[in-house]
């Protein structure tokens, strides 16, 4: 009977030890879960703070050399990673008057093109789909794009293209002038695409009417010139042929409760 009851015992330490080494399995699970965030959130704010460090470095280094157009253009940099766009635009500006034969030009401007380009993607167009590929047959109109202004997508394309009138002034290294030479073009391209399917999808907007045929054309424009910078950018191609095909046969714009809200006629 003693055996029996042994036995039962060691059964039932088993079993415990079991369910032990169980829970402690689903802990480090959950642990290992929780690390990728928690790791994610140090390295944002190492990040950070090696940013904020490099701040005061740069602004040290510009109350020692005011006129010296690279502190200023660092310094724009570093506040454009946190953000602070207006301060950014500022030590940009103040870079271009610092920089009087231009020898920095090309870098400064491309700095400036960027600022503008991340200003735009984080406006109300960086909440809704980029192109309006493939959803024609539905539409919430709190998501949707009501106004596109010209200026917006402007300024920063005419900062890409100085950069790259300023190159051959520029004194610089090399791969420098060559990084500048291939994305230059192709920022400027990025941004008419996102011009283009910014005007497609305003075209599909709910709230106002009448100029969803003028939107469409325009955005035609803009693709066009996409494809004569970069000939097999495929979105630009597709999108395109949507373009072509809504303003030749019409479209129709459904609400979020799948009521037919507009009817736009083609024009053949």
């Amino acid at each position: 009977m003693s055996d029996q009851n042994n036995l039962e015992e060691q059964e039932k330490e088993n079993k415990d030890l079991v369910e032990d080494e169980d829970l402690e399995l689903e802990e480090n699970e959950l642990l290992e879960d929780e690390e990728p965030d928690l790791q994610e959130e140090l390295d944002d704010e190492e990040v950070e703070f090696d940013v904020e460090a490099q701040i005061e470095l740069f602004r040290q280094q510009i109350e020692e050399e005011p006129d010296n157009c690279i502190h200023h253009y660092n310094l724009g940099e570093a506040l454009e990673e946190l953000r602070h766009y207006d301060e950014a635009l500022e030590e940009f500006q103040i870079a271009l008057k610092c920089d009087e034969d231009n020898s920095f030009g090309g870098v400064i401007h491309f700095g400036l093109g960027n600022l503008y380009y991340n200003q735009l993607l984080s406006g109300a167009s960086s909440s809704v789909i980029k192109s309006s590929i493939g959803l024609m047959n539905e539409h919430k109109d709190k998501d949707s794009i009501t106004e596109v202004l010209a200026e917006d997508y402007q300024n920063p394309i005419s900062e890409f293209e100085r950069a790259l009138e300023c190159l051959p002034m520029l004194k610089a290294d090399d791969d420098l002038a060559e990084y500048i030479s291939e994305n230059a073009p192709l920022s400027i391209a990025n941004i008419y695409y996102k011009w283009a399917s910014d005007l497609v999808d305003k075209s599909r907007q709910i709230i106002h009417y009448g100029d969803e045929i003028n939107d469409i054309k325009r955005a035609l424009k803009h693709l066009k010139k996409v494809l004569e910078i970069d000939p097999n950018n495929s979105p630009a191609a597709l999108l395109e042929k949507l373009g072509k095909k809504m303003l030749a046969e019409g479209w129709m714009i459904y609400d979020e409760y799948g009521f037919e809200a507009k009817n736009i006629q083609g024009i053949g």
